[in-house]
Order: structure tokens, then sequence, then C-alpha cells
């Protein structure tokens, strides 16, 4: 009886039980989206909007704005750019790099501008957006980032058949009056809302982990899409907790550190598991159509 005192004292700490919350919603939005952006070979667009997240929240902080006000202006409106710059809202490397360096310039612009500002107030929010703060999420960022990261799920699954088919077979999707083009800029909306969430829990600097670690490890361990999908999301999530209980354990160790090691260790281990036959790409279209 005591030892269950004892294992559960931890959740009665608020931070634990904010960081918990808005964690797992924020680990399961970023598994499914993260799927969709392995399949769709898009991670590099997630690694622009990582540094476009910084850039963001830094020129919001810059002009006296609250820095989440920046993390979703930049995360989505660049998001939507790419898609724009791209053929079919599916943004390729030239495009997306070319839209890097100028992001990285305007990032270091408004870093220098933040930090030479008289008005500064807060020199340490800067380092909040690069590694994230998950154990200083207040109760009401916790639950609006919690319903937020819930949202983006439901979305996530309503879309998921159309944008399956869209993505592994574009020309018959469309051919079937799939929106492929509206699809596309739904999907990176949602990429850029994500990326903006996760950074407040990793930082941009490590989000990309976060995104594409737990769907790189699902992507090897099964080749049926819908069952890596809900991989994706189950290892982000627990990968999530480990990272927590592993920070709250060692208070030397920073949480988003955490929460990488263990997403990497996962995707490290899944080099030991034999992987699948792989299935024809038939019978992946028939499982995105129904047929």
């Amino acid at each position: 009886m005591n030892a269950l005192l004892a294992a559960a004292a931890p959740l009665d700490q608020p931070f634990l039980q904010h960081a918990l919350l808005a964690g797992t919603a924020i680990a399961a939005a970023s598994g499914l989206v993260g799927h969709f952006l392995v399949l769709r070979a898009q991670v590099f667009t997630a690694d622009a909007l990582s540094h476009v997240a910084f850039t963001g929240a830094m020129g919001a902080l810059a002009f006296g704005y609250d820095l989440r006000l920046g993390l979703f202006a930049a995360t989505i409106g660049i998001a939507l750019l790419f898609g724009i710059l791209a053929r079919k809202a599916r943004p390729d490397d030239v495009a997306t790099g070319s839209v890097l360096s100028w992001i990285l310039g305007l990032g270091a612009f408004f870093v220098t501008l933040y930090t030479s500002s008289r008005n500064t107030t807060n020199g340490h929010a800067g380092i909040s957006v690069l590694f994230g703060s998950i154990f200083g999420l207040s109760a009401e960022t916790a639950s609006s980032t919690a319903l937020l990261a819930a949202g983006l799920c439901l979305l996530m699954l309503l879309i998921a058949r159309p944008l399956l088919f869209a993505t592994l077979d574009e020309a018959v999707a469309a051919a079937r009056g799939v929106p492929v083009r509206i699809l596309g800029f739904g999907f990176l909306a949602i990429t850029g809302v994500c990326t903006a969430e996760a950074t407040q829990a990793v930082g941009s600097l490590l989000l990309l982990g976060l995104l594409a670690a737990p769907a790189g490890a699902a992507a090897r361990l099964t080749d049926r899409p819908y069952r890596a999908l809900a991989l994706s999301a189950i290892l982000a999530v627990l990968e999530m907790w480990a990272g927590l209980a592993a920070s709250y354990a060692i208070p030397q160790m920073p949480p988003s550190f955490a929460i990488m090691a263990a997403a990497t260790a996962v995707y490290a281990a899944t080099f030991l598991v034999r992987r699948p036959r792989a299935r024809t790409r038939p019978s992946l279209r028939a499982a995105s159509t129904g047929i």
C-alpha cells in the first residue's frame, strides 16, 4: 500500500499534472501528423517549420506581443506559403530550402532586436522557445493546449482516409474526385499548428524528433498504413510519458532532452526488429480507398 502511495505521489504535483495533460495531447497529435509527414516525404518541411517557430516567437517578443501569437501566425502562414510555392500543395526541397534561408536570417534579426531592446523584461523567453518549458505550463495554458491538440487529432482522423489516398496515388485520387490540393493545404496548416504546439513542449530545436522519430519507428514496425498511424501516436505518447518520468526522477535532466532520448532509443531499437515483408502498392491503395 505504501509503495502504491509513493508511486502516485509525483502525480500530486500540479506542474507534473499540467505537463502530462498538455504533453499527452501534443504527443498524440504529433504522432498522427508525423506519420503523414514521413509517408509524404515532407520531414524537411517540418524541420523548416521548427526554425519558423523560433523566428515567429522571437518576432512577436521583439515587437511586444505574446510569443504564442508569433508561433502560430508564423508556422501556419509559412506552411501555407510552402503549399503555394509547390505543385499541388506538396512542398519540394528547393522551395522549402529557399524560404528557410530567408527565415533563418529574419530570426537572427529578431533575436538582435529583442535582446538589444531596453524594454526586454524576459531574458529567458528565447531559451524556452528553443528548448521548451513543459514543466512551466500554467493550468490554463495546459488546458488550452490539450484542447487544441485534441482538435488536431480529430481533424487528422477525419481526413486520414482521403489524405492517405492522395498520398499514395495522387493522380488516381484526383481522378476520383478527391480534393488533392485542398487536402494538401489543410495538412500543411495542421502541421503548422502542431509545430507551434510542440514547440511549447520540447522547443523548436527538438520538435522534429517528436514529429519524425515515432512515425519513423512505426513505419519500420509495420507496413499497414492505418496500423502505422495508430502506432505512431501510441509511441509518441509513451515516449512523452517516459521522458517526463525520467526528468522528474532526475531533476538535472531537461524534459525536452529526456523526451527526445526516449524517442531516439525507440527508433534505434526498431533496427533490431525484423522488418515485415513489404506489401504491394495496390494493396496500400486498397487500404486507402476501401477497395
